[in-house]
């Protein structure tokens, strides 16, 4: 009777053990498949006479549920969702693109520099006379490609 009892505790200790495994080297399979070993103890605890291979093959399909369901369904959901502010998280200067700026060099033979924030930048575009507010419509390296706004 204990053992039985007893189970559904050992399940949850072996979930507790591979999220822990998770923090500490993350990837996703440890968490995921902690979670089936969670939901392997609430079920040895709905059904106290389930037998030990039952539990087995329980946590097995539970766990690779449980890892289908984060592949396919939630990790999709989650990229897209951060793909915008990764992609310019290191490239700055796309986040400028839209944006609009004061000359603080004039645009001479294609080439001026404008200020951005408390730095100036590099830019090109049509000519321009100092102190023109262009808009930022690419990125090139370190130069803004500009139109006269």
């Amino acid at each position: 009777m204990f053992a039985s009892l007893a189970a559904h505790y050992l399940w949850w200790i072996v979930a507790l053990v591979l999220i822990a495994i998770e923090v500490i080297m993350p990837g996703y399979f440890m968490l995921w498949i902690g979670i089936g070993a969670a939901v392997t103890g609430l079920l040895v605890l709905l059904l106290p006479g389930l037998g030990l291979l039952a539990q087995a093959i329980a946590f097995a399909l539970l766990a690779f549920l449980s890892c289908a369901i984060y592949a396919y369904l939630l990790r999709p959901r989650l990229q897209l969702e951060q793909e915008p502010g990764r992609e310019a998280l290191n490239r700055r200067g796309e986040q400028l693109i839209g944006q609009r700026y004061v000359l603080i060099e004039a645009i001479v033979n294609g080439r001026g520099k404008a200020r951005v924030g408390d730095g100036q930048w590099l830019v090109s575009g049509p000519d321009l006379p100092l102190g023109a507010t262009v808009e930022v419509v690419a990125v090139e390296g370190t130069t803004l490609k500009v139109r006269a706004a």
